[in-house]
């Protein structure tokens, strides 16, 4: 007798093929049979009725590092489908962290999440989540930006021999004890002062243990083709397949390099280099409010770049640089997303130039000033990208969806600020925007993009696919009425459409409703 038999569906294997009638039986955490004819009885049936069954989704690029420890149901994550969570993204990474990084890190985690992380290496950060038990799978990256600033500080300067030597050794006890490789944020501090030799000799540490490198570039804009020829040049000197992350072209003057972006992209592909990419689909981006500070300004860690705001004379240079980069109405699409001081939460939504005018102030120093009060930790959303180039991106068949957000819940600490979209509605947007309302993707190309593409590039087996003896996550979902209902003024919303999410054979979602199931796992790379 089976656990479990799914009767009566729409069969996506994850393979992008067209969706098939059939049934599928679980028993215990596997998938038993996956057939056209219904056999054998089950201690629960649900029948179908035609709604779709796909393998659960795999958000190749997530955030929820902090965020599983604080809701283990995962709940902005499995309610929309996804059974699988790759953390660790951008360069920072929960673990490993030793030194001054980790207390450092602890003062923000007890500042926004009121936690006190106490784990060094990712073995200890991973029993934390054991301990705990989580709704979905979860693996992680190892960031760049922990090696190098637990082992450096905030500088500004290429390694000695001996810090170069204890980054790789701390990279390879990651890689050994299951990291899936390395991310690195090289737009952000410290990761925007390291330079192509430490990238390289990170990158060939985790080729060796089958790793890949998932990079944030450099420039997302203005430099967006050196900054991929950068990543570009690491994938060949270290052999490493790479993952562009959350591929965009931001700034309107910059959207006309897409075509150049793919030339350089498939160009590497045609001379062996494994490049891929992952993408959300917003023509919105989200990220620390600090990214618009000139790279000096951040310089040697968020105390000294809070001293230099706060100095008349070196906050008149930020100025003018910050000036030089952005046009004055760059502030009108700028958009307060999170703040951490209840007196400042009144500008959450608001542009920032309508906030500053609120308050009767210059843009640019009303800027400058929350960032004081806030200590740095505010964060924004930023629309600068174009829709045009977004499906464009999305289509490319090297192109995965991957959220780029932390999970959220519609409860406790994990409801404050206004968050971006993306992290309550990234895959069933896929599903209603891009296949079923405009036909970018046909539905069973968008499935493989979301479960069995990020698994092979992982290289995370007996997922990702709906087969006899594969680890049974599975997503049952109504094609016609699946929708994102988070919006940007809105966005604490889940989505419709999503009757039911099992991971390994627990029904963790049913008719749309978590279920409080904790069956998920740590995966490690193999």
């Amino acid at each position: 007798m089976y656990d479990l038999l799914i009767k009566d569906t729409v069969i996506y294997d994850g393979n992008g093929g067209p969706g098939l009638p059939g049934h599928l039986a679980v028993q215990g955490e596997r998938i038993a049979t996956v057939s056209g004819k219904a056999s054998g009885k089950a201690k629960r049936t649900i029948k179908g009725n035609g709604l779709a069954v796909c393998p659960g989704f795999v958000d190749i690029h997530g955030h929820s590092d902090y965020q599983i420890i604080i809701n283990p149901q995962a709940e902005s994550k499995v309610r929309q489908g996804v059974t699988t969570e790759i953390a660790g993204n951008c360069g920072s990474s929960a673990a490993p962290i030793w030194g001054e990084a980790a207390e450092e890190r602890k003062k923000s985690a007890k500042k926004i999440f009121g936690l006190e992380p106490h784990w060094k290496t990712l073995r200890e950060y991973h029993q934390e989540l054991i301990k705990e038990g989580i709704s979905i799978n979860f693996g992680s990256l190892i960031g760049q930006g922990n090696l190098r600033s637990s082992v450096m500080g905030g500088k500004d300067s290429a390694p000695a021999e001996e810090e170069l030597h204890q980054m790789t050794r701390e990279a390879e006890a990651g890689m050994k004890e299951g990291a899936f490789g390395i991310s690195a944020g090289l737009f952000y501090p410290p990761g925007c002062f390291t330079g192509l030799p430490e990238l390289v000799a990170l990158g060939k540490v985790a080729r060796q243990y089958y790793g890949i490198f998932a990079f944030h570039l450099r420039s997302e804009g203005k430099e967006i083709i050196e900054a991929l020829g950068e990543a570009l040049k690491v994938g060949k000197e270290a052999d490493i397949p790479l993952q562009i992350s959350h591929l965009k072209l931001a700034e309107r003057e910059n959207w006309d390099k897409i075509d150049a972006v793919f030339s350089l992209i498939e160009g590497a592909q045609a001379e062996g280099i494994r490049v891929s990419c992952d993408c959300y689909p917003y023509p919105a981006s989200h990220t620390v409010l600090t990214s618009i500070l000139p790279k000096w300004a951040v310089e040697g860690g968020r105390e000294k770049m809070l001293s230099r705001l706060k100095k008349p004379e070196e906050r008149e240079k930020i100025k003018e640089d910050i000036s030089r980069q952005h046009p004055a109405d760059y502030w009108e699409s700028v958009v307060i997303s999170q703040v951490f001081w209840e007196e400042n939460r009144k500008y959450e939504g608001q542009k920032l130039s309508q906030a500053a005018s609120s308050e009767g102030k210059e843009t640019l120093n009303f800027t400058l000033d929350l960032l004081c009060r806030e200590e740095g930790r505010v964060t924004a959303i930023y629309f600068n990208m174009s829709e045009e180039n977004l499906k464009r991106i999305i289509r490319r068949p090297y192109c995965m969806v991957g959220s780029d957000a932390a999970l959220r819940a519609d409860h406790g600490v994990l409801s404050q600020g206004r968050p971006h979209p993306r992290a309550y509605g990234t895959f069933p947007r896929v599903l209603s925007k891009y296949v079923r309302e405009e036909g970018i993707l046909d539905l069973g190309t968008a499935i493989r993009k979301m479960t069995l593409d990020p698994c092979r590039k992982l290289g995370i087996r007996e997922r990702g696919e709906l087969k006899a003896g594969n680890f049974a996550d599975i997503v049952i979902f109504d094609p016609l009425k699946i929708e994102d209902r988070a919006s940007y003024l809105e966005p604490r919303q889940y989505p419709r459409g999503i009757e039911y999410v099992i991971v390994n054979g627990k029904i963790t979602v049913e008719e749309g409703k978590h279920t409080g199931e904790r069956g998920g796992r740590i995966l490690t790379r193999t």
